[in-house]
């Protein structure tokens, strides 16, 4: 069942840069009423104030209360058409040597957010009989990724939940699509060595998110090639997987130590 964006609302986590920006940017064009929620208000609002109608709303997407107060603010202006749970941040470096908090941080922002977006918004699309959800998720919830291991595991964890509540609301006339983009070009790949590895513009990405809005596919990869990869990885024997990342120097590409690297990390620190 797809939906109409034309006077639809449409809420956009994350979508103070990145992939949310032109999420929220491609919505507006095509006549939604967009709500964005980042916990950097005033990137929010600097998005806002270049979009006709578009609404800019503090939001920590792993506290409930917050994410509450952001559908709130939504339905001031109709129904909740739409809802992209995008916000995601990565820390990367060796597991051991990360900090506990940060890591539990990391996954209550990228599955705690899917969580808490699907279940507070999910009751009343049932009721309307009507509504589509999209969770930005990755293809690091297909492989595995040395350097990133818990944002692989909160993407596997995204994808995971969204294919179970899938199973359970099918027929509904509510949709869920997850969107699996491989390496996209924002500040949270800046500074790593992706040379070889597909690679998106977060325009690109928004195109996939508003189109999944009239086809309601329930994955999408990017590029669309890379769909078996996961089954592909899994059938490898894992020796012979952890051999081939490390020979493409899987772990040091990923998780480089510079300057660009830094600024993001310091950023998402503050998150």
């Amino acid at each position: 069942m797809s939906i109409t964006l034309n006077g639809a609302v449409a809420c956009v986590t994350g979508g103070g840069r990145g992939i949310g920006e032109a999420t929220a940017r491609l919505l507006a064009e095509r006549g939604a009423i967009v709500i964005i929620g980042d916990i950097d208000l005033d990137a929010a609002q600097a998005v806002a104030k270049t979009l006709s109608g578009a609404k800019a709303v503090k939001l920590d997407v792993a506290d409930p209360e917050s994410f509450e107060n952001f559908l709130t603010e939504a339905r001031k202006m109709g129904p909740i058409d739409l809802l992209v749970n995008n916000a995601g941040i990565m820390r990367t470096g060796e597991f051991v040597k990360l900090d506990l908090a940060a890591l539990h941080r990391e996954m209550a922002i990228n599955t705690g957010g899917v969580i808490n977006g699907m279940r507070l918004v999910l009751p009343e699309m049932l009721a309307r009989s009507y509504g589509h959800i999209v969770n930005v998720s990755s293809m690091a919830g297909k492989m595995t990724c040395s350097g990133a291991s818990v944002y692989t595991a909160s993407k596997f964890a995204v994808a995971g939940l969204s294919r179970s509540v899938r199973a359970e609301i099918a027929g509904s006339g509510v949709t869920i699509t997850t969107v699996m983009p491989s390496a996209v070009e924002t500040e949270l790949t800046a500074g790593m060595n992706i040379r070889g590895i597909p690679k998106a513009k977060p325009s690109e990405i928004a195109d996939e998110v508003v189109a999944s809005c009239r086809h309601g596919h329930p994955e999408v990869t990017m590029p669309k090639w890379l769909f078996p990869v996961g089954t592909i990885e899994q059938a490898l024997p894992e020796k012979l997987g952890n051999w081939i990342k490390r020979a493409v120097g899987a772990q040091e590409r990923i998780a480089p130590d510079n300057e660009q690297t830094r600024k993001y990390q310091e950023r998402v620190s503050r998150s």
